[in-house]
């Protein structure tokens, strides 16, 4: 989930600046994924081209609904750059990627996989780092997960697919689906991190000094990884995993046991402290350099947006701005928090399942008849 609510603070959650760029180009992201502008209606959600309105029904929707069976050694294993990658596949039909936010894993997609697996082949994978993944001792960086999506493409899936992403795994999916315009057919955030910004307005680091060098930086690390490590430490506690949880979903009635192991166990790694610091250091500290506008300006398929407008990180504004920057976007609005999958996995199925249906399956469907 983006429990970077278990493990970090909101900085890459919540966008730096306000500052809105728009490119003069409203029509330019139209083309053979272009978004179906007929209109839907479903249970609590009604939806007529790209603008979604929602009732503010919210009683435990995963009452009812099938679940993935928490297995403590996972699923499916994949060695990219000779590290251990975990994957859960599930279902027949046309691909649906779905990758978890900061601090979580596959697991968190457990009232969304055995839904979407009656229509669609589902994959949900771990980020290195992340879950079942390996703790791989690396520097970090969102083109590293970029560059395991684009891979697990590539050689597990194996054709055109969606991506979903929850927060960090929604700027994921966004920078992957720009690196694979062809492969991609379509992208779902919900509360997705990211920011809109300038990279170029970022200020030019100076040289250091030998004082600087050898002696501050070094004494900053040190003083980092003591600070750090406590952080590391309370965070992973099941105590403090669970209030911060409740924190960020509106309805904490599916705050349970196999959320809180699903966090618990992979935080157990003996080099899960060692991520920890390099994430803090090295990634979050670094996010301006990562912008929606750059990202955006190369996307070129139809974008969902599936909001929980009551996000305390990501509110919808940011929703509204995206839409605004990339006119090809469907927003529905969810009276949920940071983790609407989860929180209100019936409104979310209902809504993905509406979209794939009226979006990605015609396009797919019109390409096989023309290919034969």
């Amino acid at each position: 989930m983006s429990t970077s609510c278990a493990t970090v603070g909101t900085e890459w959650l919540n966008p730096v600046g306000t500052r809105l760029a728009l490119p003069g180009r409203n029509n330019h992201f139209r083309g053979k994924c272009d978004l179906s502008r007929r209109g839907f209606t479903f249970n609590g959600i009604v939806a007529a081209g790209a603008s979604v309105m929602t009732t503010s029904v919210v009683a435990e929707p995963s009452k009812g609904l099938e679940r993935l069976p928490f297995k403590p050694e996972g699923y499916n294993y994949w060695t990219w750059r000779g590290h251990r990658i975990h994957y859960v596949v599930e279902g027949e039909g046309f691909p649906v990627v779905l990758i978890h936010g900061f601090g979580a894993s596959a697991f968190h997609w457990r009232y969304n996989i055995p839904e979407l697996a009656k229509k669609y082949k589902v994959y949900a994978l771990d980020l290195i780092g992340f879950g079942w993944s390996e703790k791989a001792l690396i520097d970090y960086d969102a083109f590293i997960w970029r560059d395991q999506v684009v891979d697990f493409l590539k050689e597990i899936v194996k054709e055109p697919a969606v991506l979903v992403g929850n927060s960090l795994g929604g700027f994921t999916a966004l920078i992957a689906a720009a690196s694979l315009t062809d492969e991609v057919k379509g992208v779902t955030l919900l509360n997705s991190a990211g920011q809109f910004g300038d990279v170029s307005s970022a200020a030019e680091g100076t040289e250091e000094t030998a004082l600087q060098k050898f002696i501050l930086k070094p004494l900053k690390e040190s003083f980092q990884r003591v600070v750090l490590g406590f952080v590391f430490w309370q965070s992973k506690q099941p105590a403090r995993i669970e209030s911060v949880l409740k924190s960020v979903y509106i309805n904490s009635s599916n705050v349970d046991d196999y959320l809180i192991d699903s966090i618990t166990k992979p935080a157990a790694d003996p080099n899960a402290g060692e991520v920890y610091y390099r994430l803090m250091t090295r990634f979050i500290s670094n996010q301006r350099k990562y912008t929606l506008n750059n990202v955006l300006r190369q996307l070129s398929c139809p974008l969902l947006l599936l909001w929980g407008d009551l996000d305390p990180w990501v509110g919808p504004a940011k929703a509204n701005q995206i839409k605004e920057f990339y006119p090809n976007t469907t927003i529905v609005n969810l009276k949920a928090g940071h983790c609407p999958h989860d929180e209100v996995p019936e409104l979310v199925n209902e809504a993905l399942l509406h979209w794939l249906s009226a979006t990605i399956t015609p396009a797919s469907s019109l390409e096989t008849v023309s290919e034969t």
